[in-house]
């Protein structure tokens, strides 16, 4: 796998004299990555279930449609499904200690009809797979009917996909972990943090929020909080019992978002250590020397944030939610 020069010269450098080498390089990269996880799928004696977990904003959707694309091109049907489609109807979700939904606990999955769904799954059985319906905020009448064949595999990417309550009913011998995050900081040469790991997911999901879910910066702000909860209660603790440890940063990343999140930070209406947090985060893009977000190629993990991903799965017949 090709080295993360994660230093803030290195990336104006490329940013400013040869943009393509620096999209190349992070894009060629992650590549490598995923190309190596598909060898190790198609290597593997019998059908496969992918675990594959992360926090907000590391790229879960679109990893776990890129590994289903490499190995549908090593001759393996391979299904994508979420773990958001087994959340219980809002109104069975367990409470918090604020007495509000909790809606990060694992508990707040169907897990009793999950487990009988991945064990279906690996006996090879037609196995009827809920759709959620977060308009109406329960289980749609709609299901996703997958027959796994002997030599195929199953993707199944949310933020519980490492917890052992999930696994631990599981073959193990069927299972491969994946934990995917932005495991990279971005310093400058005399090692001071420009970017840190959660402030570089953090831009990535406030520009998605804002350019297709409709949410503001404030509100981004305001959930992120919960968020960070949630992963550091139900997430972090099981990272480590992953087989394979993804690191989805893409250096081309803060150049390409600098432009429409300064845009956004300086108009929010922010207040306390939100607005302290914005002020920080804008002094530290207004260093990078912006790139177009036409630079980036169609199929990159960043189009997950920027849109246009233009990925599909074409062995699975899920529409995306």
């Amino acid at each position: 796998m090709a080295n993360v020069h994660n230093y803030i010269e290195y990336i104006n450098d490329l940013a400013k004299n040869d943009p393509h080498t620096l999209v190349e390089r992070s894009e060629t990269r992650f590549d490598n990555i995923l190309n190596g996880i598909a060898d190790r799928v198609e290597k593997d004696s019998g059908r496969e279930i992918i675990m594959l977990a992360g926090p907000s904003a590391s790229g879960k959707t679109t990893t776990a449609k890129k590994i289903a694309q490499k190995c549908a091109a090593r001759g393996m049907q391979t299904h994508v499904i979420s773990l958001d489609d087994f959340y219980l109807a809002r109104s069975e979700i367990p409470l918090g200690d604020d007495g509000e939904p909790d809606f990060e606990t694992v508990y707040a999955l169907d897990l009793p009809l999950l487990r009988e769904s991945l064990q279906m799954l690996l006996t090879g059985v037609p196995t009827e797979l809920p759709l959620f319906d977060f308009t109406l905020g329960r289980r749609s009448d709609c299901v996703n009917t997958i027959t796994l064949g002997t030599q195929d595999a199953i993707i199944v990417e949310g933020l519980h996909a490492l917890n052992p309550i999930v696994t631990d009913a599981l073959p193990q011998k069927n299972l491969l972990k994946l934990y995917i995050s932005v495991s990279s900081r971005i310093y400058n040469e005399r090692g001071k943090i420009i970017l840190n790991k959660r402030n570089l997911r953090f831009l990535r999901r406030m520009t998605r929020d804002y350019l297709f879910r409709a949410s503001s910066v404030e509100n981004t702000y305001a959930l992120w909080d919960n968020v960070r909860r949630g992963e550091d209660e139900y997430l972090f603790p099981f990272k480590n019992l992953a087989d394979i440890k993804i690191n989805s940063v893409h250096l081309s990343a803060p150049c390409v978002f600098r432009d429409t999140c300064l845009e956004m930070l300086r108009t929010a209406s922010l207040s306390g250590a939100h607005a302290r947090d914005a002020e920080r985060l804008i002094r530290a893009l207004e260093q990078f020397v912006p790139l177009s977000p036409a630079c980036i190629p169609p199929d990159s993990l960043l189009r997950e944030f920027l849109g246009n991903n233009g990925l599909t799965v074409a062995s699975s017949g899920k529409k995306s939610l």
